[in-house]
């Protein structure tokens, strides 16, 4: 394995450029400051955000929509965000619209009706990928894509190999897409954006990956499964390595051997790779014109500015004491990828069983990271483990539904198009939410612990809810009672309590607080707020961890003024998110 600092001078660019990694390393601010960077060069860049819970807008300082935007002070460049619901209202007028004079009103309604699910939001969202990587003009010399965390990605970009399988054998017309949708029309256009994508000439994979073990684990994982997909020509990116000052300061020690030794510990895939480095900097400026400082060494500045209080002195111990007192049935962690959701919910289930309580640990993230925070062959008698894995839970819904179909007693002609429409790519969303519903559901005899996927898509797989019992009726005549009881069961504050993590930085904080803003819009309101990694609570002298310690207190008062009532602040631990032990 080689280790180089990145420059941009250093490097060659191809015209679609593609950021990817796990959640929180750092694909917004690479990728904004490379677009920046070409741009000062003189080129014409487009820079396009994939992600649900994008936070390009706060970076570039400037409000984006799915039109590409002008970015002030950075000439030849412009930005725009693929917003999943702006893109899904305009990919159903373009199907429902030319019907709207020629159809009954009941039969454009049921169309527009059928096309309200998620499915269609990330059909609708891969159609405006596919198109900017598919138009015949040359008005950019290079397309930057930030996308959504690893999982995720890896599900947009295995979606036209599936649609492709389903229109090929497709007789009935069945699915959720709706029978006029037209999919079969786009077939074209998605063999020329996976043509563009697997085109080393055209297309380069920015993998990013932050000095840590799991962060490192998974970008392995990631440029395997690309590779696979034909996307082969890759560069790693390691960002945020720390060099110490000098000075005596423990948490810096700490801090920087941590990431040596996951460096020296990376997985075997890299042995003869190149790992191009970013240094650590304690504080990311926002806005184009400032984003290639990234680019640069750190530069630290003696802030004369002590330490005051770093935030209310309550415990993860206090927060899990909350929730037993108030009887909570449910918990969920939810915040921004890389914040810490996955080893707050194994350190909440762990203690919770450790007194004396029955508990269930699952998630729904597709990347499924529980196996590298607990010990999963020393559980507690208490404590379960699983995860939702989509392919289970669509193998496990399409052999229900067939059997339940076949008990009935319905025709051949009726199960076949039963079993076309189970065949659909739409049908994995609606398993998944099926087994989420499931897995709730066992709240009513012990406390169930969920660790949630990263913002953006949670957020789509609540709104969603309605529709997709509305399928599963559809589709099986009937509407199981865990999916009954799911939506009631989230909205009770007394049965169900939402813990918000973020980290003390700008984009962090502002992300939550919109996730916040959603999700009370749906009558639902976090009980916790857990201020995670704060070198501001671990007191460090080191002057960069200092000057980025300071810059966190801003944070931290403005959720504590603005945002929580209760808070826990977590300081910087270099244990943070190592395997919990739970055997009793």
């Amino acid at each position: 394995m080689n280790k180089k600092r990145f420059h941009p001078d250093h490097h060659t660019y191809t015209r679609y450029l593609f950021f990817t990694g796990k959640g929180g390393v750092g694909k917004t601010s690479s990728a904004s400051a490379l677009a920046a960077y070409l741009a000062g060069k003189g080129r014409q860049v487009l820079l396009v955000s994939t992600d649900p819970a994008s936070n390009l807008d706060d970076v570039l300082e400037m409000p984006l929509n799915n039109r590409a935007s002008a970015v002030p002070d950075v000439k030849g460049l412009y930005a725009s965000n693929i917003d999943p619901g702006e893109a899904a209202e305009t990919y159903k007028e373009a199907v429902v619209g030319p019907y709207r004079n020629l159809l009954p009103e009941t039969a454009v309604a049921q169309m527009e009706e059928q096309l309200s699910g998620a499915c269609t939001v990330e059909i609708a969202a891969f159609n405006e990928f596919a198109e900017l990587l598919t138009a015949p003009n040359e008005s950019y010399d290079h397309i930057i894509f930030d996308t959504a965390p690893t999982g995720h990605t890896l599900r947009l970009l295995e979606l036209p190999s599936a649609w492709d399988d389903f229109l090929q054998t497709s007789t009935h017309g069945a699915s959720c897409l709706g029978p006029l949708s037209g999919l079969a029309d786009k077939k074209t256009m998605y063999e020329q954006a996976v043509a563009q994508l697997a085109d080393a000439s055209r297309t380069t994979v920015y993998i990013v990956a932050r000095p840590d073990t799991s962060s490192l684990e998974e970008a392995a994982r990631t440029a395997e499964e690309l590779g696979s997909m034909g996307m082969r020509e890759q560069v790693f990116l390691v960002n945020g390595l720390f060099t110490p000052s000098g000075t005596e300061d423990a948490t810096a020690s700490l801090f920087a051997s941590a990431q040596q030794k996951a460096l020296q510990q990376a997985p075997d895939f890299f042995e003869d790779k190149t790992l191009w480095t970013l240094a650590y900097h304690a504080v990311i400026s926002t806005g184009a014109a400032c984003l290639t400082h990234l680019f640069d060494e750190p530069s630290v500045v003696e802030d004369p500015e002590p330490f005051h209080e770093a935030g209310p002195a309550t415990t993860v111990e206090d927060m899990v004491q909350d929730i037993e007192d108030q009887k909570y049935r449910l918990v969920f962690t939810m915040g921004k990828g890389g914040v810490g959701k996955t080893t707050m919910a194994a350190e909440v289930a762990s203690k919770l069983a450790a007194r004396g309580h029955a508990v269930h640990l699952t998630t729904t993230d597709p990347a499924d990271h529980l196996a590298g925070v607990i010990d999963l062959d020393n559980l507690s008698s208490l404590l379960t483990v699983s995860h939702v894995n989509p392919e289970e839970a669509l193998s496990d819904y399409q052999k229900t539904t067939k059997d339940e179909a076949i008990a009935a007693g319905v025709s051949a002609s009726e199960l076949s198009y039963i079993e076309e429409d189970l065949s659909s790519p739409c049908t994995e969303e609606i398993a998944v939410f099926q087994a989420f519903s499931e897995v709730a559901a066992r709240a009513d005899n012990e406390i169930v612990v969920i660790d949630t996927a990263p913002t953006g898509h949670t957020l789509l797989l609540l709104e969603h809810a309605e529709q997709y019992t509305k399928e599963i009726e559809r589709s099986s005549g009937h509407t199981p009672e865990a999916m009954k009881q799911l939506l009631p069961r989230l909205k009770n504050p007394d049965e169900t309590a939402f813990l918000l993590l973020t980290l003390p930085e700008t984009t962090p904080v502002l992300e939550a607080e919109r996730l916040q803003q959603d999700l009370g819009r749906t009558g639902i309101y976090p009980k916790w707020w857990v201020i995670n990694q704060s070198f501001a609570a671990a007191q460090t002298n080191d002057p960069l961890l200092r000057k980025k310690g300071i810059r966190e207190l801003f944070w931290i008062d403005y959720v504590k003024k603005n945002l929580a009532d209760k808070i826990v602040t977590l300081p910087w631990d270099a244990n943070a998110g190592k395997k919990a032990q739970t055997i009793s």
